[in-house]
């Protein structure tokens, strides 16, 4: 497995905050709790070469997303219903030099040929259509992360769309989230399938809606909890009224564990990622 050679940069803040709120067990007491990601933003890749314009320039194996689903099946007795879910990825960007430029967490929405139709009764329209990924990024150099990327775009056949006011990224986290499931989705947000005949409310605490958004675990720790992109109109499954957390408390829950993220924590062309 590779690791960052980090040098971290933290504000000036955290000390004071971190001592104001280091009691970790005020999480684990409370419950999961949810921040919105404001430090995040969420960019849209669609097109036929969209993996292979991917697999050019990160540093995981983006070819995955574009294999076929396999054999995951619902766990309710409508064996009819697909559940098929991607886990997400985490990658970064960096210069020819091999240094750190930007990280990404990949996802990719539910194909078509995966849920079905309104009726319930076949698979969606248009199995046939253009491969979507969408990944949030670090939205303080979200202008430069486009330029850069349409710079290295040239002839591929992805378009790459800033979708940040449609879609936010979240993080649920404390509480041993990561002791309830193995699996890569959300233990509760993997219960109910697609289809005719779903309840509206398990249907959303499912996959967030219509839409087919859900929390995955965070590909990185375990501990992080779980992460997803959701529409800005809406507050994703499974977050109480009384469980959402301001952002800077997910901040100093990474911290304690020791994880950096994105451009700001993780110095743009200083930090290594050793072959």
């Amino acid at each position: 497995m590779h690791r960052f050679k980090l040098s971290l940069r933290f504000p000036k803040s955290i000390s004071s905050s971190y001592r104001a709120i280091h009691d970790k067990t005020q999480f684990d007491n409370a419950g999961p709790v949810a921040s919105v990601l404001k430090s995040r933003a969420v960019v849209r890749f669609r097109g036929p070469d969209t993996v292979k314009f991917l697999q050019g320039l990160l540093t995981n194996d983006v070819r995955r997303f574009g294999e076929a689903v396999g054999e995951k099946t619902s766990t309710l007795p409508t064996p009819n219903l697909p559940t098929a879910s991607e886990a997400p990825m985490y990658a970064a960007l960096l210069t020819p030099q091999g240094r750190f430029l930007y990280d990404f967490f990949l996802y990719a929405p539910p194909r078509p040929d995966t849920k079905l139709d309104k009726t319930g009764s076949g698979p969606g329209p248009d199995p046939d259509e253009a491969l979507e990924l969408f990944a949030d990024v670090d939205a303080s150099v979200l202008d430069e992360l486009l330029s850069t990327l349409k710079k290295y775009r040239l002839r591929s056949k992805v378009d790459i769309e800033n979708v940040a006011e449609e879609l936010y990224c979240w993080q649920r986290f404390g509480g041993n989230l990561s002791e309830k499931s193995s699996s890569v989705e959300e233990p509760e947000a993997a219960s109910v399938g697609w289809g005719a005949g779903v309840d509206p409310a398990g249907m959303s605490a499912s996959h967030g809606g219509p839409l087919g958004w859900q929390w995955f675990k965070d590909p990185r720790l375990d501990c992080l909890g779980f992460r997803g992109i959701f529409p800005s109109n809406t507050t994703p499954p499974l977050v109480e009224a009384d469980k959402e957390t301001d952002e800077q408390n997910y901040f100093l829950w990474r911290i304690e564990n020791g994880v950096a993220e994105g451009s700001t924590e993780i110095p743009k062309g200083a930090s290594l990622l050793p072959l």
